[in-house]
């Protein structure tokens, strides 16, 4: 693509780039109060049946994940033209969702300045390693990295680590300002959760909030994973990484059932989010719509999104994810091409 396109790219999804207040208040309207009424549900009718509540509690988990898409856009300064109203709702909709504000925020302002960079890995993304760097690793690195990668621990014991440690602690040389934020909600979480035990017994909290956390937790993490990781995704050098690429041909289109898109808060146009991060969430499928360059993302379905689980190696030289056995035979392959070479002739008549 080249340079006057990819202005024209950005140039027309420029338009939606505008917060609107009466969206962005609907929005919360349809989206944080039913979460409150389904967690009464779920409590009043633990006297019923537990499995209901645990259903409630599940569908609940559903409006977690779209209040996430709400903290995110404040992350972004684009759920409303104001950076105060953006911080202040960021953080309320951060206690709810758990997590840190103004950590997040640096965090994944840095994976968008890096997304698909093969230079700059480590913040704010999942860890990916090529097929070189993972066969040049040593064998605790590969042990570590094959139980990061193994779909057990990512995405059952993944959301346990975002909630219990990554979201509770501050980073090493964090400001004051990112340090106070993390403080201010942990507090906040902890006296939440003191009233309710208080209220309604640590039991019932248990119950309810559990699968609440450990559903929105792992559909954030499968949400977050499978729109990088597909297939013919878009990994480079520093020399040769470009933006817009990057956002275009690095971010799937993840088209989802129309339940599914809405409580996922549209995020499933990753590519129209990662091209221009300024788009509220409630104006991104206007832009795919409206910009025909950006239909020709990548687009996954529920049921083409779950070949990704195997997806574990980046292969720089055909510019695709492979699995553990595809690298295996590569690296026996190459090892018996190396004693073909090693051992000259003789080897081959024999």
């Amino acid at each position: 693509m080249s340079r006057q396109k990819q202005a024209e790219l950005r140039k027309n999804v420029k338009p939606f780039e505008t917060a609107d207040k009466k969206s962005s208040i609907k929005q919360l309207i349809n989206t944080i109060p039913p979460f409150f009424i389904l967690w009464f549900l779920a409590y009043q009718s633990l006297s019923i049946s537990v499995w209901l509540t645990v259903a409630l509690s599940i569908v609940a988990a559903g409006f977690v994940v779209r209040t996430f898409i709400i903290f995110h856009d404040c992350t972004h300064q684009s759920y409303f033209k104001n950076k105060k109203a953006n911080r202040i709702l960021g953080t309320i909709t951060g206690i709810i969702t758990h997590f840190a504000f103004e950590k997040w925020k640096r965090s994944h302002s840095i994976h968008h300045a890096t997304s698909g960079n093969l230079d700059k890995r480590g913040t704010g993304d999942m860890w990916v390693m090529t097929i070189d760097e993972y066969l040049n690793a040593s064998w605790w690195e590969k042990l570590t990295y094959r139980l990061y990668r193994n779909p057990v621990v990512m995405f059952g014991l993944g959301p346990v680590y975002l909630f219990l440690v990554d979201n509770r602690f501050n980073r090493k040389g964090a400001k004051r300002k990112e340090r106070l934020n993390t403080y201010l909600i942990n507090v906040s979480l902890i006296a939440i959760y003191t009233l309710l035990v208080l209220t309604i017994g640590w039991q019932a909290l248990l119950i309810i909030q559990l699968p609440i956390l450990f559903v929105s937790g792992t559909l954030g993490i499968w949400l977050f994973y499978v729109q990088h990781q597909f297939e013919d995704s878009y990994f480079e050098n520093e020399a040769e990484w470009d933006y817009v690429k990057a956002a275009v041909d690095g971010s799937s289109y993840y088209k989802l059932p129309k339940v599914m898109q809405w409580i996922t808060g549209n995020i499933g146009f990753h590519h129209v989010h990662h091209l221009s991060p300024r788009v509220p969430n409630y104006n991104l499928e206007k832009a795919h719509e409206s910009t025909p360059p950006l239909q020709k993302a990548t687009t996954i379905t529920l049921a083409s999104s779950l070949v990704s689980i195997r997806f574990r190696l980046y292969d720089e030289k055909n510019k695709t994810f492979v699995g553990f056995k595809e690298v295996k035979a590569l690296a026996e392959k190459s090892k018996l091409s190396l004693q073909l070479k090693t051992r000259g002739p003789s080897f081959q008549d024999e």
